[in-house]
């Protein structure tokens, strides 16, 4: 759906600026888009259970008998064990961890495109056009679409079957 390219282009045209055409363009918002798209994207990934980022993993033991996290994990959200650098201190031969990954742009539903798209225009503004005012501005558009963000992830879920709940089914 999205690329980098894409993304990096919808914030320069929120600040007013040109889109870029490849990474490999000699102008500071080619540059400033290298730099900083993957940690921005990455920290808005970890800031926030998403739904579409979140994956279920079963680790096995290395050769040293330590559970390595993944090189792909952002955060765990979940395990059972203690979390001690990229490793994780637990008993038995497997380990079922729920963490948020690194997803590709082509992966990011529509409302974290625009709030990658934001959160760039944010981090691009002062170097590239240097106005305060846009960047109180963009700010301010960046924290009301991350509401919105967590908002629309949190309220889309799969529809849960409760019929055979026990508690249902006696008071029918």
């Amino acid at each position: 759906m999205f690329t980098k390219i894409d993304l990096c282009s919808m914030a320069l045209l929120k600040l007013g600026e040109k889109p870029i055409q490849s990474w490999r363009e000699d102008s500071a918002s080619a540059q400033l888009s290298r730099t900083l798209f993957d940690s921005v994207t990455d920290t808005l990934l970890a800031m926030f259970p998403w739904r579409f980022a979140t994956q279920t993993l079963i680790l096995t033991k290395d050769s040293n008998g330590d559970f390595i996290i993944p090189a792909n994990v952002l955060r765990i959200l979940k395990c059972e064990g203690q979390i001690i650098g990229n490793k994780i201190i637990t008993s038995g031969e497997s380990l079922e961890v729920s963490a948020i990954v690194k997803t590709a742009p082509e992966d990011f539903p529509g409302y974290f495109a625009t709030l990658v798209a934001t959160k760039l225009a944010v981090e691009f503004c002062i170097p590239l056009i240097g106005d305060t005012n846009v960047f109180k501005m963009m700010t301010a558009l960046y924290e009301s679409e991350y509401q919105s963000a967590k908002f629309i992830d949190s309220t889309s879920s799969n529809q849960s079957n409760i019929n055979s709940f026990s508690l249902i089914n006696s008071r029918f």
